[in-house]
């Protein structure tokens, strides 16, 4: 009872700076309206947001918009067969693993596209009227600051609860299950767990009100960073490396998530100081680690990664539980399986340590 008030309290504590850290870029805004005198939403219909986008970027929607539609998968592949190339799975890709890796990869991105058009174009036209394109007048540095924090932190809140919350870790814990780190396990969801990805509606929304292309290039930025944190390619290794290069190394690890710290959160143990499966929650930005207290830096990587209580469930039960349950004598999976889960972390985060 006094380890789940505990948790209510910092959920609640932290909850309460997530509002703050959500109306930044509103106040930032109204600051910019204060200083420059100006009230773009007085002044007629709003603009298209593209009329606002600065030079320096405009060569560059193309290229973004490309690499959402086509390149980010292309990208994947080529990095996949780079990481198989080097031997990085060490022969732990079987045939169960293979199958769940691709249905996860395929199947949300046949299924999901849809649901989200048809939320875009049926249901928020029903819901929000008049109210297509009426942030289109924002600009665009602040709109990319709005769709940043809106995004990626609601992300934070809905990863976190899954890791804290026994029932909602069941959902995730197929992300976890993968022993080992690399391009073939970084979609691997439940589907439930996909298709209720709360900030894709919420980035959907935001589209719809007038911040499409800030979306795109937030899109765009958080697929690379989040796809090459998942990736068996340490590529931040000669940050640590080299002590030129160990101040950048002090910003971009509490920045965004690396590898070395998004490595930790899959490791199957916490008892080897490297890995924090109980927290380093970040996605796009680590940041968010650093402010709730719940990361560790360690500049060094996990040597054995998923679930030590991993029963190498079905992939149809992993993909889709609870619709579908595991057959595994023992799994938290299975119709009468215990409730493991991952274990509710209340005691007090470690400090961010440094090597």
């Amino acid at each position: 009872m006094a380890s789940d008030q505990t948790l209510a309290s910092r959920i609640t504590r932290d909850a309460l700076i997530s509002v703050f850290l959500y109306s930044l870029p509103i106040l930032a805004l109204l600051l910019w309206c204060q200083l420059t005198g100006e009230t773009p939403w007085n002044d007629g219909p709003p603009k298209d947001i593209s009329h606002a986008l600065p030079a320096a970027f405009q060569f560059a929607e193309p290229v973004f918009r490309n690499f959402k539609s086509w390149g980010l998968p292309v990208f994947i592949l080529l990095l996949g067969v780079a990481e198989f190339a080097l031997g990085l799975y060490d022969n732990k890709w079987t045939k169960n693993e293979k199958t769940l890796d691709l249905v996860c990869f395929f199947a949300p991105k046949l299924l999901i596209p849809p649901t989200i058009a048809f939320f875009s174009l049926q249901i928020l036209p029903y819901l929000l009227p008049d109210y297509k394109g009426v942030f289109a007048w924002v600009p665009f540095w602040c709109g990319l600051f709005i769709i940043a924090v809106a995004d990626d932190l609601t992300q934070y809140w809905y990863h976190r609860l899954h890791h804290q919350v026994p029932f909602m870790w069941r959902f995730h814990r197929t992300h976890h299950s993968a022993p080992y780190m690399g391009m073939a396990m970084a979609s691997r969801q439940n589907f439930i767990y996909t298709i209720f990805f709360s900030q894709t509606y919420l980035t959907a929304t935001l589209t719809y009100l007038g911040l499409g292309l800030p979306a795109l290039f937030v899109t765009v930025i958080k697929s690379l960073i989040t796809t090459t944190a998942h990736s068996s390619i340490p590529w931040d290794k000669p940050f640590y490396k080299y002590r030129v290069l160990h101040p950048v190394a002090w910003v971009l690890e509490r920045l965004i998530s690396t590898p070395a710290t998004h490595h930790a959160h899959h490791a199957d143990s916490n008892d080897d100081g490297i890995g924090h499966y109980k927290g380093n929650f970040g996605n796009m930005f680590f940041i968010w680690d650093v402010i709730f207290g719940t990361g560790i830096i360690t500049r060094q990587y996990p040597a054995s990664f998923g679930i030590k209580f991993y029963k190498e469930e079905e992939w149809y039960a992993q993909f889709l539980w609870p619709i579908f349950k595991s057959k595994k004598e023992g799994s938290e999976l299975a119709a009468d399986g215990p409730e493991v889960g991952d274990a509710i972390d209340v005691a007090p985060q470690p400090e961010l340590a440094r090597a």
